[in-house]
């Protein structure tokens, strides 16, 4: 018999829900910063 996890507190589920999110921007902002660094290089690549 395995033990029954005990129910999250509410910080525990806000805790969950801001990691989440917090993933969730890194993400974004990684992409952000690839995207800007293609578009500078298609930039000094077309102002020759």
């Amino acid at each position: 018999m395995t033990p029954q996890a005990s129910p999250m507190t509410p910080e525990q589920i806000e805790i969950r829900e801001l990691k989440k999110k917090l993933a969730r921007l890194e993400e974004h902002n990684e992409i952000l910063k690839k995207a800007t660094a293609l578009l500078m290089s298609d930039s000094l690549n077309n102002s020759r």
